[in-house]
């Protein structure tokens, strides 16, 4: 089944979140949201802000605990206490502080914290890296995803700011079973370099992984995505058809200038 056949009303439910609240003190960051990621999509999610984006997604990564509410994988009910319990999981981040090492080699980013060992005594008991595999698998990994960069073996420094991102990317793709959550991977990037990272990221569904994409930028938004996350004041708005609904009126609802029953029905996804 094509990424593309998957990407259905029907298509089973990866991931959700069932009324989930996150309180910090007085304030409400999730107020009973939900949320719901199908497979082969590449869902958008968008929001004011302080309309509890970043808190939904630290509760899917794991980097925050719900106070109440449901997180469900593959149907199944899951508690994340850390972004280690949600990698175990099979979902990969990518914050937009990219979190890669500069100084280190591009297939050294993508087994950061998760370097393979050489077999036997050597692995074993000096823990010595088995960097020919690494760079092999790299380079294998890359080319998957058709990342255009010249040698695995040059720094990350070395790298345009795009280059680095699909590096950030291609690393998440590379060990995710289940989702890939990408944090406003084009800010700050230019045009071409943005195209270019919305075009793996493109590539990245179409290996089967469901991507989540949290963005202000609309015009990127609706270019790329299959459906639109709206979130408003601590919940869920609205889900929308890209291709049925108008910028104006995404950003209308997002901002509370429309309510959903404003919207035709088609626009609703």
């Amino acid at each position: 089944m094509t990424a593309q056949e998957m990407n259905t009303p029907s298509a089973p439910l990866v991931m959700q979140a069932k009324g989930i609240v996150k309180r910090y003190g007085q304030v409400t960051a999730l107020d009973g949201t939900d949320f719901e990621l199908r497979a082969g999509e590449i869902l958008a999610v968008i929001g004011d802000n302080g309309a509890g984006k970043s808190s939904l997604i630290k509760a899917l990564s794991g980097a925050t605990i719900p106070d109440e509410g449901e997180l469900l994988l593959d149907g199944q009910p899951v508690r994340f206490k850390s972004p280690i319990d949600a990698r175990r999981k099979g979902i990969e981040t990518v914050y937009q502080d990219l979190a890669v090492a500069p100084a280190m080699t591009i297939a050294e980013n993508l087994f950061l914290g998760r370097e393979l060992l050489k077999p036997g005594p050597l692995g074993q008991l000096f823990r010595l890296l088995d960097k020919k595999r690494m760079l092999e698998q790299a380079v294998t990994r890359m080319a998957e995803l058709k990342v255009g960069i010249r040698s695995m073996t040059q720094a990350v420094e070395t790298l345009s700011g795009g280059q680095r991102q699909c590096v950030a990317v291609a690393r998440a793709a590379a060990f995710a079973q289940h989702v890939v959550i990408l944090d406003e991977p084009t800010a700050a990037l230019g045009v071409k370099e943005g195209n270019m990272v919305l075009e793996l990221i493109r590539r990245v569904r179409d290996k089967g992984l469901p991507v989540i994409l949290i963005s202000h930028n609309m015009p990127h938004v609706f270019e790329i995505a299959d459906r639109i996350h709206i979130q408003r004041l601590g919940r869920r708005a609205a889900v929308v058809n890209p291709k049925t609904i108008s910028m104006s009126d995404t950003v209308a609802v997002m901002t509370g200038a429309k309510t959903v029953d404003e919207l035709p029905d088609d626009a609703h996804a």
